[in-house]
């Protein structure tokens, strides 16, 4: 039975609801709305313009009207009167095709019909920065090392549990929190759950790290490698597909690493689709600047160059930690949470239905291997990248035809914005020629 929004707003005191969607670039667009006005919404939708946010759209296509989701509901633990909601965009009565939240929900309903259940977690990395943007807002943390450093850690506390207190007043289920391997980077970890819940979730955390963050006078960054000598802002998935009865199929006894077949068969989906994964994993020209870096200032850039898997071994693109999930390594903090999502469990789950194996896993350590040449390359940039999704059957059939194509229409015109744009180091390098 569907919540009834009006009565939830009284019963816990909601004034205002945030009714948000995600659009295809990962921006997410709300319009707030008093309490007494969610009945309507709840009906027929919040109107937007679709043009006016990174849909494929123009002036003249009709409003678009994102529904709510109740089941998504979260009451802002900084500022409880307002309430906060993921919605699915409508257009003349139907779904938006190439919004992002029902493209995730078309890919999770066919794996379901298939017999499959994603689930998922975050690793969401992210910068605590000066407001301007020009450096990390802690001037003493300068450890070449910085990883797990209790001191940085402990300078930033107030920041990082007013965080993980919400996360945990939120019933996430927050275990951990660390500083990251770069100076002024942070990782918080919290419970697994559906592919669906979790994007949501992913969504609203980086909105509540930002909000934070800002209340305390400081700015918290995703970017994917927002400092050139510093490891970047990766957002590791660990994955695992479970029966519609609640058995997870990725243990077994006798497998190898504990896996079962369906395991590497999704591992095996996972890197035949990588170069096209990438355009959703790594989406912004920035991206290619910590996938394909030189090591950075600890001695590792701790991000996948070559599209292998590996045991416990966080030099590949995909890591097996143990025997209930894979972790999966492309993803960076601009990922857009539903894209990556429905990209993993599309070209896993199809991994498995076809039975794709994902040849021999590679144990050595891939920033030195010698032979590295003679492995697959992750796409050294946007444009490729989208030219690989251009091509790819899986994904196409599993998000749409007309979805990859307003993706990838809309980020070469990105790519293009940004081929128009010059740089110093071309006036640097190119003035006399």
């Amino acid at each position: 039975m569907v919540a009834d929004l009006s009565f939830v707003a009284e019963e816990l005191g909601i004034k205002y609801f945030l009714i948000s969607f995600t659009d295809v670039f990962g921006v997410v667009r709300s319009k707030l709305v008093p309490a007494h006005a969610i009945p309507g919404m709840q009906e027929s939708g919040a109107g937007f313009a679709g043009f006016a946010a990174h849909m494929d759209m123009t002036p003249a296509d009709p409003d678009m009207f994102s529904i709510p989701d109740p089941d998504s509901l979260i009451q802002l633990p900084w500022k409880p009167e307002v309430g906060w909601l993921a919605s699915d965009p409508y257009m003349n009565g139907e779904p938006v095709s190439h919004a992002p939240r029902v493209v995730l929900k078309r890919v999770l309903e066919r794996a379901r019909t298939a017999g499959y259940c994603v689930k998922s977690g975050v690793e969401a990395e992210y910068f605590v920065i000066q407001p301007d943007g020009t450096a990390i807002a802690d001037s003493a943390d300068i450890q070449p090392k910085p990883c797990y450093d209790q001191q940085a850690l402990m300078r930033r506390y107030d920041l990082i549990s007013e965080i993980c207190n919400c996360m945990q007043e939120l019933d996430w289920g927050p275990y951990q929190n660390d500083h990251e391997d770069a100076n002024g980077q942070f990782e918080m970890n919290w419970d697994y759950s559906v592919a669906l819940q979790t994007a949501d979730r992913h969504t609203f955390f980086k909105y509540m790290v930002k909000s934070i963050a800002e209340n305390h006078g400081l700015r918290a960054t995703f970017m994917p490698k927002p400092f050139p000598h510093l490891t970047g802002n990766g957002c590791h998935v660990h994955a695992s597909v479970w029966s519609n009865g609640g058995e997870n199929l990725f243990p077994h006894k006798d497998g190898e690493l504990g896996l079962s077949d369906t395991a590497y068969h999704f591992v095996g989906g996972v890197l035949a689709n990588a170069p096209a994964l990438s355009a959703f994993a790594n989406p912004v020209v920035n991206s290619y600047k910590r996938i394909n870096a030189p090591p950075t200032l600890s001695g590792a850039t701790w991000s996948p160059n070559t599209i292998t898997y590996g045991g416990n071994n966080r030099t590949h693109m995909i890591r097996i930690p143990d025997d209930q999930r894979v972790e999966i390594r492309l993803a960076d903090g601009a990922t857009n949470p539903y894209l990556v999502q429905a990209g993993y469990a599309a070209t896993g789950v199809d991994g498995i239905q076809n039975k794709i194996d994902p040849g021999k896993r590679l144990d050595t350590n891939m920033y030195t291997h010698k032979s590295i040449h003679d492995v697959p390359k992750l796409p050294e940039n946007l444009l490729d990248s989208l030219r690989a999704l251009g091509t790819n059957k899986v994904l196409s059939d599993w998000f749409g035809p007309e979805f990859v194509e307003s993706y990838i229409k809309l980020k070469k015109e990105e790519w293009n914005s940004y081929t128009q744009h010059f740089t110093q180091w071309e006036r640097i390098n190119a003035l006399d020629v």
